[in-house]
């Protein structure tokens, strides 16, 4: 049977008819068109996705075999630093080079690197590696640093603010006048001070490449710095110095009952005159000489006071507390004061200003043939919390 079009009388649109063979009037099938337009869309995906996990195969095999091969780098010796070493090392390779050869040898990445000093004496301040080294050989020169609280402080001169005045509360009834009460305030005003050295290198130890010249001149300041700070944290009188820990005159002072001789009575009162916070994190400051005194010390029953230490890494012990060595502290005499106790950590506060600043001077010397690097700290030092630590008088009054 066959369809024929037909024509809507209200409209006059004429009516698509299909025969029985599924044509549609001489025109192709739009279902049979659009099944063949899906399929080959699927056809499309099926292959882009195949492409995708191939390329992101190759990708992923790309990124396992760089760090196989930055592991097998790593794991060599001194293979650490061979990924990251032009941008750590870049601020120490110039300032090595301007020890070497003067910053008219440098390129402009590298006079870019370079940290100036500020003030009118100039020079360029050495890269944080470099510092942190001078920073460690300070400490076991100046044992001081490495028990007090050290801050950096970018100021000529730290004021901290002190209450000097207790509230003074009282019990009261319940309908009893409330006492009115005010604490005091003073302030506590600790001075930066320079210190200040120079250091003649031959230019021919500059011009070798095998020196390692950096540690040299670490060595150089740090012994001297060390020296000169260390002696003033503990002695300093506050003359272009900071005030030692040992010569603040609000440190409380406690008797030895003998001129010439430690007495272990007065050692156990002296830990014990501390308030028991100050006292339970204190620790023992003495020379060599004074320590040799302390280890042959006994109580009443004929037991040493000293303690030795059984365990690696822990420091012997006098009365249960740690003994801090410093060469500075006075020896045992008449009138000394050989031995202090006490949280030095709370007691004595370092400030840093300017950690290591170098000024090469390739001019002064030149005739013979060296080179001349001035160096300079600027370092204060006070005594914060005088009831945190006790000294020892070699007196009976």
């Amino acid at each position: 049977m066959m369809f024929r079009h037909a024509i809507d009388t209200r409209s006059a649109v004429p009516l698509e008819t299909r025969d029985e063979n599924g044509g549609n009037g001489g025109g192709d099938d739009p279902i049979a068109a659009a099944t063949a337009a899906v399929d080959e869309l699927r056809t499309g995906f099926e292959t882009f996705r195949t492409e995708a996990e191939r390329r992101r195969t190759e990708e992923t095999r790309a990124v396992t075999d760089r760090l196989t091969t930055i592991e097998t780098r790593l794991n060599r010796p001194g293979g650490q630093n061979t990924d990251t070493g032009a941008e750590v090392l870049l601020e120490q390779r110039a300032f090595d080079g301007f020890l070497r050869h003067g910053r008219d040898s440098l390129g402009a990445d590298e006079i870019r690197a370079l940290r100036v000093a500020d003030g009118q004496a100039g020079g360029y301040l050495a890269p944080d590696q470099f510092l942190a080294e001078l920073l460690k050989e300070l400490a076991e020169v100046s044992p001081i640093r490495a028990a007090a609280s050290v801050r950096p402080t970018s100021a000529g001169s730290v004021v901290q603010p002190k209450r000097t005045g207790r509230l003074t509360a009282k019990w009261v009834g319940e309908t009893e006048t409330r006492p009115g009460t005010e604490p005091t305030y003073g302030q506590i005003e600790t001075p930066v001070h320079e210190m200040a050295c120079w250091v003649d290198v031959s230019n021919t130890l500059l011009e070798d490449s095998a020196v390692n010249l950096e540690a040299e001149l670490s060595s150089d300041f740090a012994e001297e710095f060390g020296r000169l700070e260390g002696e003033a944290f503990v002695h300093g009188d506050g003359i272009k110095k900071p005030v030692g820990l040992m010569t603040d005159a609000t440190v409380p002072v406690a008797l030895n009952g003998n001129a010439t001789t430690l007495q272990p009575d007065a050692l156990i009162a002296l830990m014990y005159s501390l308030k028991a916070m100050y006292r339970n994190r204190g620790a023992w400051l003495m020379n060599g000489t004074t320590i040799a005194a302390v280890r042959k010390l006994k109580d009443g029953q004929g037991n040493y006071l000293w303690q030795p230490s059984y365990v690696a890494g822990q420091p012997e012990t006098l009365l249960g507390r740690p003994v801090v060595e410093a060469v500075d502290m006075d020896d045992v005499g008449a009138g000394g004061f050989p031995i202090a106790y006490g949280d030095i950590a709370s007691a004595y506060r370092i400030y840093d200003r300017v950690g290591l600043s170098v000024l090469r001077d390739p001019f002064t010397q030149a005739t013979n043939g060296i080179t001349r690097f001035h160096a300079r700290r600027r370092v204060g030092g006070a005594v914060i919390r005088p009831d945190a630590v006790r000294k020892l008088k070699m007196a009976t009054s």
